[in-house]
């Protein structure tokens, strides 16, 4: 390969490092303490907070253009939309916005709120995305709580009454997952880590301060997912009782006061939609059956398709034989009635009217593409598909965390200058070859580790850090087959090209097998042994490439751009030791 090629194919590396190391940068280094704090918290906590600065900024702007004074620059943001609401009034835009002409463009004043709120609620979800793409903290440095839970497979496969298959237990497990990832955000917790751990096991960190009952309430809870019919009759009659009785129709509990509204056997239930933020939102009211049509239990897969004819998403979802019974008589007496889908007593979406008997495959149409899509993972993830027990439990201070961040950096970089000092004292202009390489690979490593969204952790610092250590050996195996050339008599070129070529399978059969035992390290161990594991077997990978890769090509530079002629490794150079073979003979 040319040098030409080898220089664009190290630059376009270096590129594309940047990109994947950039939200890190931003993340850590680029956005307020403050901001990283909103986005870290739960969509409750983002929709709460973006309300009170919509009211707040709106009533500001409302005081300004009482005051006739300009529009603060900070609320240039509001610009487009008002043009774009003037142009649809078809008046004219002002050459100068000020706080009254701004606030004229929105005469609802609703819509001006909303407006300054998408703006907030926008911001902080960008900043969310950025948090998810940058390097993540381990709970050994950022603080938080652990814990594995166990699937009970025993316990599933005595309620299925046979054994299960390998195809079972990686539904149930992965079904597991969905479930506790559907629930977190909705009970105010910071975004959890949730992934699978060997074959039946689930590994959950929840970083920052949090509530060790609370969080196993809210993991360990089964959650309820039933079909209802709907009573259009009773919902009638409720709707009319509230509209007149809107603060004497329900208890503190939430129970009717006067249950003689609607008939014995029906209940009200909120319907409920997801909002701007992925939260349910209240929508109204309806009447529906106590008794329970079908329990989700019996939904065996759930997924979003759409409408060959019209091309509308539709929900498809399988049932089980039992539940495909059940269904079928419950189905055939209830046609052209509406059906409800209730999970923890709330009607999720508008109800779905039935249009024929259906036994297994039940599909349900009329709704947005989002809406069907967030109905299929109700079906999904409303209850657990298997018992989970908690077989570990940990829980580390923030503080500590911080601590030993500031100890793991330090390490690193005292590791770093040690190295660096050591190869520029002893190899002299071959050591400023060999630092460019080292900062290369801590670049490369990092960069890596952010691509991958992998995990920091104590242990990965110390993976780095050994790494370090590691990556320096391929260099002084290099610099001293160069040794051996200069003292044969040859110029730069050969020297650098026979260092090269004799190292090669030396640097690569040391590496590839270190290689070799941190994947297994990273595939048999967990936790601490898998983090070191990790971060050891991406320090091999970089560290070959910067030795190997991006040092020939420094070397190649000097000779064919600088026009080198000689080369300094240690404290002799090439004319030395060419004096000394010639005296030898």
């Amino acid at each position: 390969m040319s040098k030409r090629y080898r220089f664009f194919i190290v630059l376009l590396i270096m590129v594309i490092c940047f990109v994947f190391l950039l939200p890190s940068l931003r993340w850590y280094f680029m956005i307020p303490k403050e901001d990283q704090t909103l986005a870290l918290g739960s969509r409750e906590q983002i929709k709460l907070y973006s309300s009170e600065k919509a009211q707040v900024d709106l009533q500001e702007i409302i005081t300004a253009a009482r005051a006739g004074e300009d529009m603060p620059e900070r609320f240039e943001f509001l610009v487009p939309r008002a043009k774009k609401n003037l142009k649809a009034a078809k008046q004219a835009v002002p050459p100068q916005w000020t706080a009254r002409a701004l606030l004229s463009a929105f005469p609802d004043r609703e819509e001006a709120q909303e407006t300054i709120e998408s703006y907030y609620r926008d911001r902080i979800f960008k900043l969310k995305d950025i948090q998810k793409n940058a390097v993540q903290l381990g709970l050994d440095l950022s603080g938080g709580m652990s814990i594995i839970l166990q699937a009970n497979l025993d316990a599933l496969q005595e309620k299925l009454g046979r054994p299960l298959n390998t195809t079972d237990r990686e539904d149930a497990v992965n079904r597991a997952l969905e479930v506790l990832n559907s629930r977190i955000d909705r009970f105010g917790l910071t975004e959890p880590v949730i992934r699978r751990q060997g074959q039946d096991q689930i590994y959950v960190e929840i970083p920052g301060a949090a509530d060790p009952e609370r969080i196993n309430s809210i993991i360990m809870g089964k959650g309820s997912l039933a079909f209802h019919i709907v009573d259009q009759e009773a919902t009638v009659t409720f709707d009319n009782y509230y509209r007149t009785h809107p603060t004497t129709t329900f208890d503190g509990s939430g129970n009717l006061l006067d249950p003689s509204i609607v008939p014995s056997d029906v209940v009200i239930r909120g319907v409920y939609e997801k909002d701007n933020y992925g939260l349910d939102e209240f929508k109204r009211y309806i009447a529906i059956k106590k008794e329970v049509g079908l329990d989700g239990n019996h939904i065996q897969e759930a997924l979003v398709r759409r409408d060959t004819m019209t091309g509308k998403p539709e929900v498809t979802f399988m049932l089980d034989a039992e539940g495909g019974t059940i269904f079928y008589n419950l189905t055939s007496v209830n046609v052209e009635k509406p059906m409800a889908i209730v999970l923890d007593d709330r009607v999720k979406g508008n109800p779905a009217t039935i249009r024929q008997a259906i036994r297994d495959q039940v599909l349900l149409s009329g709704f947005s593409a989002d809406e069907a899509n967030n109905i299929a993972l109700t079906l999904r993830t409303a209850a657990l598909p298997v018992e989970l027990e908690v077989v570990n439990q940990q829980a580390i201070g923030a503080s500590v965390g911080e601590d030993t961040i500031q100890q793991g950096l330090r390490a690193l970089v005292g590791g770093l200058l040690v190295v660096l000092v050591f190869m520029l004292a002893f190899y002299r202009t071959a050591g400023i070859n060999a630092v460019v390489a080292q900062i290369l690979n801590i670049y490369l490593m990092f960069s890596i580790l952010s691509a991958f969204n992998f995990t920091l952790t104590l242990p990965s610092i110390a993976g780095f850090i050994l790494t370090i250590g590691m990556a320096v050996d391929a260099n002084v195996i290099i610099f001293e087959r160069m040794k051996e050339e200069m003292r044969l008599g040859k110029g730069r070129k050969a020297v650098v090209d026979a260092g090269f070529d004799k190292a090669f399978w030396a640097i690569m059969d040391s590496n590839i097998t270190t290689f070799i035992a941190a994947l297994f390290l990273s595939q048999l161990g967990s936790g601490p042994i898998q983090g070191f594991a990790v971060s050891l077997a991406i320090g091999v990978f970089s560290s070959v490439f910067t030795a190997l890769f991006v040092s020939r090509l420094i070397f190649d530079f000097g000779t064919d751009v600088m026009g080198s002629k000689k080369v300094t490794v240690s404290w002799i150079t090439q004319q030395h030791l060419s004096g000394a073979a010639g005296g030898t003979k």
